[in-house]
């Protein structure tokens, strides 16, 4: 993957929602845990 892609916010938020459900499966988790890796970082304010 090109550096310049990165997961959408829509979908990172998707992805969050369904890795703090314990019901949902191991294929689902990974692919949910993997658009977040390539979600930017929050900037910390100062």
């Amino acid at each position: 993957m090109p550096k310049n892609e990165k997961t959408s916010k829509r979908v990172g938020t998707i992805a969050s929602k369904l890795l703090s459900k314990p019901s949902t499966q191991k294929p689902v988790r990974a692919v949910a845990g993997s658009a977040l890796t390539q979600r930017p970082s929050k900037k910390k304010a100062r």
